[in-house]
């Protein structure tokens, strides 16, 4: 179930024109990426907005059930149903070459990877073509040594340095999809 756009405009290629003063129009015209969120549970979408918003981006959080969104242009709130992997399986379906994906799910991650998003989780983890491997065998290391009772505790706290080291990898990530789209390196 889609709820739908808040402010903004879908052009007729289908792209988010945000409205913009006459001084900064022509920012809008450029073709940028979407940030695509695995917004359950997810702790920094706050941060999302901030650095959406000053580089003029649109937003798509994905979740199993309504929550709250900022009135702002710009951002979408998609409502999955279903089985489990539903947000997982949407995001992954609709991110495409340079756009970004932010999650703390792995398999879901190397997915949009392989389809040439950029991918980082919301402690500030870079996932890349060369670190998707390593990160997949590592979750998988993991969840075998809770299923066999080796591990019982759960992840360490989120804490104000992950939240910071978020922002400049989201900052990084966002300005090397943006010159990607240009043509740039």
């Amino acid at each position: 179930m889609l709820l739908g756009l808040v402010g903004g405009a879908i052009g007729r290629a289908g792209l988010f024109r945000p409205w913009l003063p006459p001084n900064r129009r022509e920012e809008r015209d450029i073709q940028k990426p979407t940030i695509f969120v695995d917004a359950d549970g997810c702790p920094v979408k706050n941060e999302v907005f901030r650095v959406a918003k000053r580089y003029l981006l649109k937003v798509v959080l994905v979740a199993n059930s309504r929550m709250h969104v900022p009135d702002r242009e710009g951002i979408e709130l998609v409502v999955v149903g279903g089985d489990f992997d539903a947000a997982d399986d949407w995001i992954a379906g609709h991110a495409a070459e340079n756009d970004v994906v932010v999650s703390a799910d792995v398999p879901l991650a190397a997915r949009c990877v392989a389809k040439g998003a950029l991918v980082l989780g919301p402690k500030g983890r870079i996932f890349t073509e060369d670190s998707i491997g390593e990160a997949v065998a590592d979750r998988n290391l993991m969840s075998h040594s809770r299923d066999l009772g080796l591990i019982t505790g759960g992840p360490a706290p989120f804490t104000k340095q992950d939240r910071s080291r978020f922002l400049q990898s989201l900052d990084k990530v966002v300005g090397a999809a943006i010159r990607a789209m240009k043509g740039g390196s």
